[in-house]
């Protein structure tokens, strides 16, 4: 047990897709070449920002940008701004938009881009300079037609105008389908910033159908209060789901008869904190994962879930929220137990599929009621689900492999189809 935690520790985002993408591929019968030509980033861009601080000091921090696909159509991910970035971080979790994408069947390649900074230590304008340099030195590399940012960890609607403007300005003209995740002013959608908590409502709602089971009976813990954490529950509790447990990096709180999650998030709001509500009882930010309820909704961070858990894991669905939260050796135990797991690529589908809609969007220069975002992204994300579920069953895996399966299959034959350019 303990040498395997060890590697899992030492495992990173890139070397766990990397494992899964191999298994799926062989499970594919996919050649040695196009294994490794699937497998390789397009382009891994590594740029140095000089910025003013407040201060008057010249500071220089590291960013990237990780192209990883652009057989579909535009590469598309987010930008995360963090003091622990990594370039082997952003480069797994480019590919893992890559296949994000292909499950959901919408027309971009993966992409992610990162600035090795701590926001909660910077100042607006030092935010805004960062973000502006950053975006000047990519330039020649995004656009609507070669890759459409977005906001991750750490940044915002706020940060995503700042690239569309500096973007615009640079071309001479307003171009806001650069970028998704925008304020609805300069062309973002109706939608976005729940879409991700509302596909992962979706898709467990799929789920419960499949087991027979009914909202109102169903046990729901939330591990990250985040944007995705927070939306999820909100959407949960509003739908009838009964949310007994949330926590995040504080700690958390749990009640067997339900939270009340509009007093939880307006104490979140006034706190900046769960530790603390008054609502139920305190609880560990680890522990809360081996709680009782029937779906356990990780939307915090990678690895929470890992061979030291699984095993004591009482939920018996997983609607993985967050990116990567289980780890390979977990998937094992959690499939040798009958754990259903509805995958990352699937189950947070639904901010990049709303993404996509803002794109679109923006580029017809037409924008949608909100009812209508949310009624296609319903049906996107009920197809890609059942697709994910009976490709599974066809080929005797699990949820997370499937997933894997058939987004590589996609790529893969996309790639057949165009040929090597040579």
């Amino acid at each position: 047990m303990g040498s395997a935690l060890t590697s899992e520790k030492e495992m990173s985002v890139y070397e766990s897709m990397a494992a899964r993408f191999d298994v799926a591929a062989r499970k594919l019968n996919l050649d040695e070449g196009l294994m490794k030509y699937l497998r390789t980033p397009n382009r891994e861009i590594i740029v140095h920002i000089p910025v003013t601080m407040d201060d008057g000091r010249l500071e220089t921090f590291d960013g990237f940008r990780v192209q990883h696909s652009i057989a579909r159509g535009p590469c598309k991910g987010g930008v995360r701004f963090g003091p622990q970035v990594t370039l082997d971080e952003i480069r797994g979790l480019a590919a893992e938009m890559t296949w994000k994408c292909a499950v959901v069947n919408i027309p971009f390649g993966g992409a992610k881009g990162g600035v090795v900074c701590d926001p909660a230590k910077l100042s607006m304008g030092e935010l805004e300079r960062i973000t502006r340099r950053y975006t000047a030195e990519i330039l020649d590399y995004i656009g609507p037609e070669r890759d459409v940012p977005a906001p991750d960890m750490n940044t915002n609607e706020q940060i995503m105008a700042w690239v569309m403007d500096t973007y615009s300005m640079h071309v001479r003209h307003t171009t806001t389908a650069v970028v998704t995740g925008k304020p609805l002013e300069l062309g973002g959608s109706r939608g976005r910033r729940e879409a991700t908590g509302r596909g992962c409502m979706i898709v467990c709602d799929q789920a419960l159908k499949r087991f027979g089971r009914k909202r109102e009976n169903t046990r729901v813990i939330v591990h990250g209060f985040g944007n995705v954490g927070s939306q999820a529950a909100r959407l949960m509790h509003e739908a009838g789901y009964k949310i007994v447990g949330v926590a995040d990096i504080s700690g958390g709180v749990y009640n067997s008869h339900g939270l009340d999650i509009q007093a939880l998030l307006d104490f979140v709001s006034a706190n900046r904190q769960v530790k603390g509500f008054p609502g139920g009882e305190p609880v560990g930010n680890l522990e809360i994962l081996e709680m009782d309820c029937e779906v356990l909704l990780p939307a915090a961070t990678e690895s929470v879930i890992n061979s030291s858990n699984a095993d004591r894991i009482k939920a018996h669905i997983l609607v993985e929220g967050a990116n990567s939260p289980t780890t390979p050796p977990a998937d094992d135990i959690l499939f040798d137990r009958g754990v259903f797991v509805i995958p990352d690529i699937l189950a947070n589908a639904g901010g990049v599929t709303v993404s996509y809609f803002e794109w679109v969007q923006d580029r017809q220069g037409y924008f949608w009621p909100e009812a209508d975002v949310n009624e296609k992204l319903n049906y996107i994300q009920v197809q890609a689900f059942n697709d994910v579920v009976h490709y599974g069953e066809k080929h005797n895996v699990n949820n997370r492999i499937a997933a894997y399966m058939l987004a590589i299959e996609r790529v893969a034959s996309t790639l057949k189809m165009r040929g090597i350019y040579a």
